[in-house]
C-alpha cells in the first residue's frame, strides 16, 4: 500500500512550516516536569518546539520515513506504534498532543481510548484538528479521499463526545477558520 508520508518525508517541514509553540503551551499548561507523547508527531517538528518545556518527548508515528527525521532533531525519542496500539503503560504520559493527524487514524474511537489510557491522571491531551465546517477543510478532505489518504475528517464536536465516552472532561477550547482545538483533561484521584 502507497504510504503518503513515507514519500512527504523528506520535504515535510518545508511545505508544512514550523507551528506556534505559545498556543500549544497556553493549551497543555506547560512546563511540566512529566512525558509528553506527540502522537502521529511525524517528523517531530511540532514537538521540536516543546521540548524545553517537558520532562521527556515521545514522538509516535507509524512512518519510519518521518520518525527518522524526528532522530536528527537528537532530544526527542521517536517510536514507530500505531496510536490505535501504544506501547506505554497505563497513564505514563502527563501531557499527549494531536496535531493534525486525528483524521489519519484508521480507527478514531479505538485511538481514543488508547490516548485516554497512556494519560496519566490529573493529564491533559490536546488535539488540533482541521475543523470540517469550514469550506477550506472540505476542500482538503476532498484531496486526501482523490489521493487515496484514507482520511477521516470528524466534526470537532464529534471528537470532544468521543473523549468524554473515556472518562475525560473534554471541550473545544478554540477555533480559528481551519482548525479546532480539543481539550481533554483526564481526572485525577481526588476528582473522582
Amino acid at each position: 500500500m502507497l504510504d503518503h508520508f513515507d514519500i512527504l518525508a523528506p520535504v515535510y517541514e518545508r511545505v508544512i512550516g514550523p507551528p506556534d509553540p505559545t498556543r500549544l503551551k497556553d493549551l497543555l499548561r506547560l512546563p511540566t516536569d512529566g512525558w509528553l507523547l506527540d502522537a502521529g508527531g511525524g517528523t517531530g517538528r511540532v514537538a521540536a518546539t516543546l521540548r524545553p518545556f517537558v520532562g521527556g518527548l515521545v514522538v509516535g508515528d507509524q512512518s519510519l520515513h518521518m520518525l527518522r527525521r524526528a532522530r536528527e532533531k537528537r532530544t526527542l525519542h521517536p517510536v514507530r506504534a500505531q496510536v490505535q496500539r501504544l506501547p506505554f503503560a497505563d497513564g505514563f504520559f502527563s501531557r499527549i498532543l494531536v496535531v493534525d493527524a486525528l483524521h489519519h487514524f484508521f480507527d478514531q474511537p479505538a485511538a481514543a481510548r488508547e490516548l485516554a489510557r497512556v494519560l496519566a491522571p490529573g493529564g491533559r491531551l490536546v488535539i488540533e484538528e482541521p475543523d470540517i465546517h469550514r469550506p477550506a477543510v472540505k476542500l482538503v478532505a476532498l484531496a486526501e479521499r482523490m489521493a487515496l489518504m484514507g482520511s477521516t475528517f470528524l466534526a470537532p464536536e464529534v471528537v470532544r463526545d468521543m473523549l468524554a465516552a473515556q472518562g475525560l472532561r473534554a471541550h473545544i477550547a478554540e477555533r480559528d477558520r481551519f482548525s479546532a482545538w480539543i481539550v481533554a483533561d483526564k481526572p485525577s484521584g481526588e476528582d473522582q
